[in-house]
């Protein structure tokens, strides 16, 4: 770790006065993409509940927002953000943090979340969730976008740890001790993305494990699974297949030390008809109630 003039313990806190908590356990949902409207339009789908990404429904009007209104009656909703940058080293894009607190007031969901990423660089916005060096520097910058998003939306927010495809030399924490210290200083909360844990340990050698053992188990409020595309020189989260074991695995694991907090299936690439989504969260259920049970053998097919 490099040298600094300060420490972690040192830094002041800078909590947001948020009056919404995240709701602890919704169970277990899909994130709601075009190709399912129909299937939520005509029918109750047997799950728990919809995410959505935060910036398709930021318009005025249109289709988006008329089923958005529509399914909101079924299922409460998250809304994950995927144009913030809380990493990005300039200021936050005020407009858009307006936008989105517009739409949080309108449709009340029951959880906010954002990556722990940049995307900014001056005016420019580079439409990726590109990786952070892990430094107290980085720290400050995430720490203060974070406080600000809390005091714009009125509520803690959910950070999601991302996959990466480079590591950097300045790192003087790891990940998780990384979310720790944000989780301390803001009062936020984590979005686990157990699948990213997994690629970067195929990438870079972290262990997974390890990782979630950093995490404090009462910041978890969210679990993210999804599928990954293996190459023969890295590994890609692209949340375009079905969950594999290795993942499934690490998600029993977390919900050993973590209890069943809310959990989604993720699936934006190559979105397959709505039965195997629903199939893939029951079989979340299943490994969440083996687990949360001490049930399960380690053996997942």
């Amino acid at each position: 770790m490099a040298t600094t003039g300060h420490s972690l313990l040192e830094s002041t806190p800078v909590r947001a006065s948020s009056a919404v908590r995240p709701t602890h356990h919704l169970g277990v949902g899909v994130g709601l993409r075009h190709a399912h409207y129909a299937d939520f339009l005509a029918a109750k789908q047997p799950v728990d509940w919809l995410e959505v990404h935060t910036e398709d429904y930021m318009g005025d009007d249109g289709y988006d927002l008329h089923v958005l209104e529509q399914v909101r009656r079924d299922y409460p909703l998250s809304f994950h953000g995927v144009g913030l940058g809380v990493g990005s080293a300039g200021p936050l894009d005020l407009e858009h943090l307006n936008r989105v607190a517009s739409l949080v007031n309108q449709f009340q969901p029951a959880l906010v979340s954002e990556h722990l990423c940049w995307s900014t660089v001056l005016t420019r916005h580079l439409h990726d969730l590109l990786p952070l060096p892990f430094t107290l520097d980085s720290l400050d910058v995430v720490t203060r976008h974070v406080a600000q998003m809390q005091e714009v939306l009125k509520r803690n927010v959910l950070i999601e740890n991302v996959s990466n495809h480079v590591r950097f030399r300045q790192d003087e924490m790891t990940e998780s001790d990384f979310l720790r210290e944000l989780v301390r200083r803001t009062g936020c909360a984590i979005l686990l993305d157990v699948n990213n844990l997994y690629v970067n340990q195929c990438n870079h050698g972290q262990d997974a494990f390890d990782a979630l053992g950093r995490i404090p188990p009462d910041a978890v409020a969210e679990i993210h699974l999804g599928g990954h595309l293996a190459t023969e020189y890295f590994v890609v989260d692209h949340h375009g297949d079905r969950i594999s074991t290795d993942v499934w695995q690490l998600y029993g694991y977390a919900v050993e030390l973590f209890g069943s907090v809310s959990t989604l299936i993720e699936w934006d690439t190559d979105v397959p008809p709505i039965r195997v989504l629903l199939d893939e969260a029951s079989t979340a259920r299943r490994v969440a109630e083996a687990f949360d049970r001490g049930g399960m053998d380690g053996q997942i097919s």
